[in-house]
């Protein structure tokens, strides 16, 4: 755990060491959101309000220990778990974490030529095209300019994205008491379990999990060293909370709207439907809005999802694939689902819970990584925090598991 210095030139201002955490949150505010928020809120009110509390509140601590994890060993948590596990095992993590990241991108593309098509009537398929180019502009910044820069851009993406799905709200109604009462944890059948499986892996998300440990490494050095190490940790909480802050609110903004606006409304099960329900309802000038950030969503967060696959690849099969050609092989799937016809919004859904189903492969080795001192040295976990992060793992798995079996025989 060393003292390399790459990207660390002593003290800092905490605002300047804020940034990998707003890169991460880009993956809480993708299209997938957008289809289980508006999908749980148009079928169920404000029922399950809870779950994206209990998700974003869940979220900060699992980010906060994949930061940490880059940052005090100077390795991302692929690359980790690419050192430990045997050939066998290390091939079938890359193959689930790889299905994780290709539905990932499904939602991202998918949602990103949806807005396309919502804002200038272009065509599904021609959208995800432009969608995959643009996502490689981005990428370039990344690649050319360096992480501070994609930070900027990023971070720049966001505050469209919250603007664009927060907007509603001023112009609708909302039933603040049954909002309130949504917090309280309640299923109403297997339809509900299945809704809050999506939501949940839309919130929580695998693929966060595996990049922010590279972005926090990027950032500030391979280690940094250890005497930086408490400033630095301090400012990713702050990095963590901040930026989960408002990706959480988005979240929970998109679930209100449409509870408040578009229950009981034809069409909402889709996101055009939803965006048509919003226009009749609220008027073009906040479907305009919408669109909009849905368009910056599935950019920006496309632009996410495909670093997080390079650093998965790169740290469990040591195959360097640059960002670009895994643009171009990733962005095939989502086009073929596209060309096939399959509803949009469904199969956005449905990839949400492969991410729910896929989180506890990130996030059972995080906990124990983080709670090995042998790796983590001084900074290793405390009990508290080690005990906190178990409970997130053991309610993680159980949703998961009610899913399966809810599912699987029809209850509800």
């Amino acid at each position: 755990m060393g003292g390399g210095d790459a990207g660390w030139v002593g003290r800092q201002p905490l605002p300047w060491l804020l940034g990998p955490a707003f890169v991460a949150a880009v993956a809480y505010v993708d299209p997938g959101n957008v289809a289980a928020n508006l999908t749980a809120g148009a079928q169920y009110g404000y029922l399950l309000v809870w779950v994206l509390v209990a998700a974003n509140v869940m979220a900060v601590l699992v980010q906060y220990l994949s930061a940490k994890l880059g940052l005090v060993t100077g390795s991302s948590l692929p690359e980790m778990l690419g050192e430990r596990l045997p050939r066998g095992r290390r091939l079938a993590f890359w193959a689930q974490a790889e299905l994780v990241a290709a539905a990932t991108d499904l939602a991202e593309v998918i949602g990103g030529a949806i807005a396309l098509h919502i804002l200038f009537g272009i065509p599904l398929l021609v959208g995800g095209v432009i969608v995959g180019v643009v996502s490689m502009l981005l990428l370039a910044v990344q690649t050319y300019r360096g992480p501070r820069h994609f930070e900027f851009v990023v971070t720049g993406l966001l505050a469209v994205i919250t603007v664009g799905f927060v907007t509603g709200l001023f112009f609708g109604p909302v039933d603040w008491g049954e909002a309130a009462a949504g917090v309280a944890p309640r299923f109403e059948g297997s339809q509900t379990v299945l809704l809050a499986a999506s939501m949940l892996g839309a919130t929580v998300m695998p693929h966060a999990i595996y990049a922010h440990s590279a972005l926090a490494r990027d950032r500030h050095g391979h280690p940094p060293p250890r005497a930086a190490l408490p400033q630095l940790l301090v400012a990713t909480r702050w990095d963590v909370l901040l930026s989960l802050l408002v990706a959480g609110s988005v979240n929970i903004a998109m679930l209100l709207l449409a509870a408040g606006n578009l229950a009981g409304v034809p069409g909402t099960d889709t996101i055009e439907g939803a965006h048509e329900a919003i226009v009749s309802a609220l008027g073009p000038g906040v479907g305009i809005a919408f669109g909009i950030g849905l368009l910056a969503s599935g950019l920006a967060s496309t632009s996410v999802g495909c670093y997080a696959g390079a650093a998965i690849m790169g740290g469990l099969m040591r195959v360097r694939l640059s960002v670009f050609t895994r643009r171009l092989i990733t962005l095939i799937p989502a086009l073929v689902i596209i060309t096939a016809g399959v509803d949009p919004t469904w199969a956005l859904v449905l990839s949400q819970v492969l991410l729910s189903l896929g989180i506890p492969f990130a996030l059972v080795p995080l906990v124990r990584l983080t709670g090995d001192r042998a790796v983590m040295g001084a900074f290793v976990n405390r009990a508290a925090l080690s005990w906190a992060a178990w409970v997130v793992v053991v309610l993680i798995v159980a949703l998961n598991l009610a899913l399966l079996v809810l599912t699987a025989t029809g209850s509800g």
